[in-house]
């Protein structure tokens, strides 16, 4: 059986739950339709979008590593979530203003700095106040808050696109009013633990405790490198549907409803992570991507894609709980951050091959083969992860 309960979840995870709520807002107003705006409005190709995203991605998650590190030798979190957050927020708007695609690229740039920095401490603080036994709750709830966010923000974009008659760059610098918000949130509603004790020079994050990691750990990454080379943004299935004939309006209420799933599926998928395991709930997460990827492939009518793309949030709420959980469960506390860093780093590693890799494939050998070749990277990390029978813990 699988065990929920609110009660479980600190209230400072709630806090940074509404966080990534209103977060989510502002960028999700923008996101579902920056496919549209790139190829129809500034005239840019798949490939073009292929190089933001993936040069946007691998920024945050690089940068990831670094504020993890950063935050383990400061013994502070707040500072970096709040300057993290703030940073993105101001820039993400500034899309509004673009003429031509680079443009757009340094705007993702630098709100992906922002994500960057605040990402690694933000899901330190999160293991910090949580207990071990609901740590898959208390990820899972703030999954389903940020995708609660990302439900809300299509939505809103498609009202003033379709009721009040918005052009799309009006509709994105209206983005910045929930961003402003966030600031608030975060300066009067997140509190940090009693400061921790100040680590001795020898307890210092660095490379040695990561090359002391247990065999476990190491799989793991590499796993999830191996994923993510397959794990391309997932702007080329936003474009893939406006390829099947859907405007911009409905395609920005699917990205909401499509949000709802992942909204409902994160936090019971981090419940399934405390019942049954973070390894064996990644592992069906995996596993749901490579058959969606799959379908993605083979299906052509609007209405079979557009289901598909609901079912694609199932992938979402068993895998994100379950890598965090998996981290937390493998790091010692004293290098939370720098472990969460590191977990986010992997995937930056991967991010920008994998989005310029599936943008070569759709544009010289059609999206069949893009979207299969995605699947099958999802199958060859599930068999490493399947084949992961080693104890997760950390040998230090």
């Amino acid at each position: 059986m699988i065990r929920t309960g609110a009660g479980r979840i600190p209230r400072p995870v709630k806090a940074l739950g509404v966080v990534s709520f209103l977060t989510d807002v502002s960028s999700e107003m923008i996101y579902p339709l920056l496919p549209v705006f790139l190829t129809q409005t500034l005239g840019a190709g798949a490939v073009a979008l292929g190089i933001i995203e993936g040069v946007a991605e691998s920024t945050a998650s690089l940068l990831k590593v670094v504020s993890g590190v950063w935050a383990d030798r400061s013994s502070r979190r707040k500072p970096f979530i709040l300057f993290g957050y703030g940073l993105a927020g101001m820039v993400r708007p500034l899309i509004g203003l673009a003429m031509t695609w680079p443009f757009v690229l340094v705007c993702r740039f630098v709100d992906r700095v922002g994500k960057g920095i605040r990402t690694a401490p933000r899901d330190a603080l999160i293991a910090d106040v949580t207990a071990p036994a609901f740590r898959g709750q208390a990820y899972g709830f703030h999954r389903m808050m940020d995708h609660a966010g990302a439900v809300a923000g299509p939505l809103i974009a498609a009202l003033l696109l379709k009721i009040f008659g918005l052009p799309l760059r009006a509709v994105f610098l209206c983005s910045i009013v929930p961003a402003l918000a966030v600031i608030l949130v975060v300066v009067l509603g997140v509190k940090e633990p009693e400061r921790r004790t100040q680590l001795q020079p020898l307890e210092r994050p660095g490379l040695d405790d990561f090359r002391r990691a247990g065999g476990g750990f190491k799989l793991f990454l590499f796993a999830l490198v191996l994923f993510t080379l397959g794990n391309s943004t997932d702007a080329f299935i936003l474009l893939r549907l406006s390829w099947a004939g859907i405007d911009a309006g409905w395609i920005a209420v699917i990205w909401s409803a499509h949000h709802v799933v992942k909204s409902f599926s994160a936090y019971l998928g981090g419940a399934a992570c405390d019942t049954w395991g973070p390894r064996r709930t990644l592992l069906l997460g995996w596993m749901a991507y490579a058959a969606v990827y799959a379908a993605f492939a083979f299906g052509r009518s609007p209405a079979f894609l557009i289901a598909v793309f609901l079912l694609y949030g199932l992938y979402f709420g068993l895998s994100e709980p379950s890598e965090r959980a998996w981290v937390a469960q493998m790091a010692p506390e004293h290098l939370r951050g720098s472990y969460m860093g590191l977990y986010h780093g992997a995937v930056g590693l991967a991010a920008l091959p994998a989005s310029i890799l599936f943008g070569v494939l759709w544009k010289f050998l059609g999206v069949n083969i893009a979207f299969l070749t995605g699947a099958g990277f999802a199958l060859a990390a599930s068999v490493v992860i399947l084949a992961n029978r080693r104890k997760p813990e950390v040998s230090l």
